[in-house]
């Protein structure tokens, strides 16, 4: 348990740590260092093989290398414009909806329209609404199912850790280039590039790590259980550490996308 809650915790604290640097180093900055991180961190503990792959592995490996960075990148310009709470809840539409998609429950389908009914709160019309945000956070949810998917594929044709480590290193290098530009048009404060780095630490290794750990002691069905929490730890995160509050609405939204994961995950046939 206490993995599992410092993994959620270390996940969004790393984010919100990362919108920290935002003035500095914009959300584009701050992604590029924290795959930077998470290339240097999966490299290290998979040491993938990358001369032994073979057409068939790098095709899967390229997709989930294009997916990993365009899903961090929506996710924290989304992070940028409407919030921690928010953005993260949205996202996690992602895995509920390739949870849900593959059902044929009814009580499923009660879930799937429980959390739609909470996504119809969080998006309602109002002056102060960012729908470029909330389609950002759409995105990364769709990226974060494409990425499920395609982790499974490479799982299947390469492995252990060597897939993810070889996309991650593809983001790496295509991130290159674009960390260069922002450093130079935005010269970065140390304090900003430190932020950057303990976004990457906090939101890729720490978690990783800690969720190899978790899994080897922990049920897979309780593991998504408590997974369903982190629009709950991200909104907190968001309170604490950035100041972002939320209304009655927002919580309410949250709690309906949350609830319908977790009662999904709970009364799943092992």
């Amino acid at each position: 348990m206490a993995t599992m809650i410092g993994s959620g915790l270390s996940n969004q604290t790393g984010a919100a740590v990362g919108a920290l640097a935002f003035p500095v180093l914009g959300p584009l900055g701050v992604v590029a260092v924290r795959q930077y991180v998470a290339a240097v961190v999966l490299l290290a503990v998979a040491r993938p093989r990358l001369r032994d792959f073979t057409r068939r592995q790098w095709w899967p490996v390229l997709l989930l290398a294009a997916v990993f960075g365009t899903m961090n990148l929506s996710l924290y310009t989304a992070v940028d414009r409407i919030g921690l709470g928010l953005a993260v809840t949205l996202e996690f539409l992602g895995p509920l909806t390739i949870a849900l998609a593959a059902s044929r429950r009814r009580l499923d389908a009660g879930c799937a329209l429980l959390a739609g009914a909470g996504v119809v709160v969080l998006m309602r019309p109002r002056p102060s609404a960012d729908y470029t945000g909330m389609a950002l956070g759409l995105v990364a949810a769709c990226c974060w199912a494409s990425y499920i998917l395609l982790n499974r594929v490479v799982g299947r044709r390469i492995p252990g850790a060597q897939g993810a480590a070889a996309a991650s290193a593809v983001s790496a290098l295509a991130f290159l280039p674009l960390g260069v530009l922002v450093a130079l048009r935005h010269p970065p404060t140390t304090a900003a590039v430190l932020c950057a780095v303990a976004a990457g630490l906090l939101s890729s290794a720490v978690p990783y790590l800690a969720d190899l750990l978790t899994l080897r002691h922990v049920p897979a069905q309780t593991f998504g259980l408590f997974m369903s929490v982190n629009p709950v730890l991200a909104a907190l995160v968001g309170l604490v550490v950035l100041g972002q509050e939320m209304g009655g609405p927002e919580w309410t939204g949250i709690g309906a996308v949350v609830v319908a994961n977790a009662v999904s995950i709970a009364t799943a046939r092992r």
